[in-house]
């Protein structure tokens, strides 16, 4: 029998909540590797998701601590989308995946895990990426670690 080791995913699991807002703390970190900060735009930064639901996962989330769409500056919105659009092609390039979700959760009810500071999530797919482990076994099998992941996209983020 072969065993799947997620040690990241059981402070997730836990429901361990954090004291202070994950992407602030990121955007103020000052160590981008660490932090799996790919790129910081002018008004908004990308980041890798540290419980990622495909290899690739990431966050889009501007530098203001805002929590509502019609709370960001129409500068920031722009580059929002401008950098999901990037992102979509740095997947086409670097991952070669079938489709791409983009998704926002507004709000604890709609979802979100982190209600107070807006962000994008951006993911890879492939046809037929879930499998039985995620329905029978509540776990995702991920084929790279975040720093692979990380070493892969950075290059992509370093030519915006």
């Amino acid at each position: 029998m072969e065993h799947l080791w997620t040690p990241w995913r059981s402070t997730y699991i836990t429901g361990k909540t954090l004291s202070e807002c994950i992407f602030c703390a990121a955007l103020e970190g000052g160590n981008d590797k660490r932090d799996l900060v790919l790129y910081r735009g002018s008004h908004n930064f990308v980041l890798l998701n540290r419980f990622p639901y495909t290899s690739g996962h990431l966050m889009i989330a501007p530098n203001r601590h805002v929590c509502r769409l019609s709370e960001m500056e129409e500068a920031a919105a722009n580059e929002m989308w401008r950098l999901a659009r990037c992102v979509e092609l740095i997947f086409t390039e670097v991952y070669r995946p079938d489709g791409v979700n983009l998704g926002m959760n507004l709000g604890e009810a709609a979802g979100a895990g982190i209600a107070a500071h807006l962000h994008l999530h951006i993911l890879p797919r492939w046809n037929g990426d879930a499998n039985f482990m995620t329905v029978v076994g509540n776990t995702r099998v991920m084929p790279e670690l975040l720093e692979d992941t990380f070493a892969k996209l950075q290059p992509a983020f370093a030519a915006l």
